[in-house]
């Protein structure tokens, strides 16, 4: 298995395996999202690639606005994460944040941070076990004006 940092020329790849995480997105739309994004500094996508096959992807980002529970600006912050279903339980998810993190130390950062949905146990028990404190719990609101 292998980690590696993707380019523009992996942006299809990226998008296919991130509608799997968000199947309210279209791929098309993801492209265009990851087109703008990695083309920045502050930015990065890791892959996943077993035996010829991309199983997995993280994205990473520095956040310069207030992040809960830290002190420290900037902070790496997890974006996203997933690995293929036939895939987990094998550490990939743990080898592609300490790419992420690895980055971000790289870009100066002294904390690294993340979140999930409140009802997401699976991505809560993957964050407690890979280090991570929980820093709060907070419910949004919106409403149209």
């Amino acid at each position: 298995m292998r980690i590696y940092q993707a380019d523009i020329s992996h942006i299809r790849t990226l998008a296919e395996l991130a509608v799997l995480l968000w199947p309210e997105h279209t791929r098309e739309e993801l492209e265009e999202e990851f087109k703008e994004l990695i083309r920045r500094e502050d930015a990065v996508f890791f892959l996943a690639d077993d035996a010829g096959a991309t199983i997995g992807f993280a994205q990473c980002q520095l956040r310069h606005d207030y992040v809960e529970g830290t002190g420290t600006s900037p902070v790496g912050y997890l974006e996203a994460i997933y690995v293929a279903d036939s895939c987990r339980r094998k550490g990939i998810a743990r080898e592609l944040l300490a790419a992420c993190e690895d980055w971000a130390g790289s870009m100066g950062c002294l904390e690294f941070a993340s979140d999930c949905e409140l009802n997401n146990m699976q991505s809560l028990r993957f964050h407690l076990g890979t280090g991570f404190k929980e820093a709060g719990r907070i419910i949004c609101f919106v409403k149209t004006l």
